[in-house]
């Protein structure tokens, strides 16, 4: 498998293609030995030449100068690893390359599976994202302005008083969807191959929900099973039983997602620990505690999945204390107090997600000073053949 590490013809052009995307791969030793592990050195070549939209096997063609009979079955094994997302639409299958994060990093450990040395990757990928947290990678994927994920609030805990858009409740956004789907949890998947297991004793199969386009790709390459609606509302009781966090895109416009996170396991959890306060973006509430209920038992402190709960002491009196900057006001501390001394209150500034995934691309390429003109012009390009299929479509 590592008849390619470090070689220039195969793993270096992909790193430059890979950092391409909103969030890309910070080279390094370890990025090197995970790209090699997973791609051949034939996709890896492949990978290199993908445009930044979505390509036709005519387009791949002309692009990496192989010939259809020779490519299609490359394209068919990675797509089956989770490298390539194919996406039939009116007849025609248009292929992505997937980003690392959020992408192949996560599909690796969605699937049980014997062509991965997994135990090996897992330490290579938990190494990586956080060997360097002010510079490396996990500066990379957290430290922008624009996250790629936000949470979502428990709706039955939202003051009286609020009101929830339909793309802050994990409920609105599942049931809205046309296409739904339960796979494995990546983080807690890769937990287990390092030895260790989930403290909330969440399980590894069947908590992340993937919907739509994606979800349709999932159950088509074996990393989902296909839910109904009802079935996908009941893992969201499940995990708030559990005390799980739920995460989305950070969309207004379809979703992608809505997974169910831990404080132990979770590396988007993991970012906000280590000091990403805004690596996840908000909902429009904040936990406050009321002092005078509080009586300092604690279990809002481990209850709390981004750890932004403490202790402290006025005069005699000890209670719980909530850090601003990294709640996330989910809403996971609210049940746990039998005393009512944690509620929401609304954020001074509801923040606003971006309309659809274009949108929150081209604000992170922005504020990483890497939107070229071409990556406009290729927005722009794909959305014209779509709406040109469409309009095929509409008259046949």
């Amino acid at each position: 498998m590592g008849h390619h590490l470090g070689s220039k013809s195969s793993i270096v052009p992909l790193i430059d293609r890979l950092n391409k995307n909103p969030v890309g791969l910070v080279d390094s030793e370890k990025l090197r030995q995970i790209l090699t592990l997973l791609f051949s050195k034939e996709e890896a070549s492949v990978a290199s030449k993908f445009p930044l939209e979505e390509a036709t096997i005519d387009e791949l063609v002309r692009q990496t100068g192989l010939d259809e009979e020779a490519l299609l079955p490359i394209l068919d094994n990675m797509a089956e690893k989770g490298l390539v997302m194919d996406l039939p639409y009116a007849g025609t299958t248009y292929y992505m390359l997937m980003p690392g994060l959020i992408g192949f990093f996560e599909f690796t450990f969605m699937k049980n599976r014997a062509d991965l040395p997994l135990p090996e990757l897992a330490r290579l990928m938990t190494e990586y994202l956080f060997e360097d947290v002010s510079q490396g990678q996990a500066k990379e994927f957290f430290g922008g302005k624009t996250s790629l994920t936000r949470s979502l609030v428990y709706d039955d805990v939202v003051p009286i008083s609020s009101e929830v858009s339909h793309y802050e409740n994990a409920r609105e956004i599942i049931s809205a969807a046309d296409y739904g789907a339960v796979g494995m949890c990546y983080c807690r998947h890769k937990k287990e191959h390092l030895g260790e297991s989930c403290a909330k004793h969440a399980p590894v199969e069947g908590t992340c929900i993937s919907l739509g386009t994606a979800a349709r790709f999932m159950v088509r390459r074996g990393f989902a099973e296909k839910k109904s609606t009802e079935e996908l509302l009941a893992i969201l009781d499940q995990a708030k039983d559990l005390k799980l966090t739920h995460i989305t895109d950070n969309v207004r416009h379809k979703p992608s997602f809505v997974c169910n996170c831990c404080s132990c396991c979770c590396e988007l959890m993991s970012g906000v620990k280590a000091g990403f306060n805004d690596g996840v973006a908000k909902t429009p509430f904040l936990a406050v505690v009321d002092i005078e209920k509080c009586n300092n038992c604690g279990l809002c402190f481990s209850a709390c999945n981004v750890a932004a709960i403490t202790s402290a002491q006025i005069h005699s009196n000890s209670h719980a204390v909530i850090d601003v900057a990294p709640c996330l006001g989910c809403g996971v501390c609210v049940p746990t107090c039998a005393r009512d001394a944690i509620s929401l209150v609304e954020r001074d500034d509801r923040p606003m997600p971006p309309e659809k995934h274009k949108d929150m691309f081209v604000a992170i390429l922005k504020e990483k000073g890497r939107l070229k003109p071409y990556l406009v012009s290729g927005v722009k390009k794909r959305a014209g053949r779509l709406l040109a299929k469409k309009k095929r479509q509409k008259f046949m």
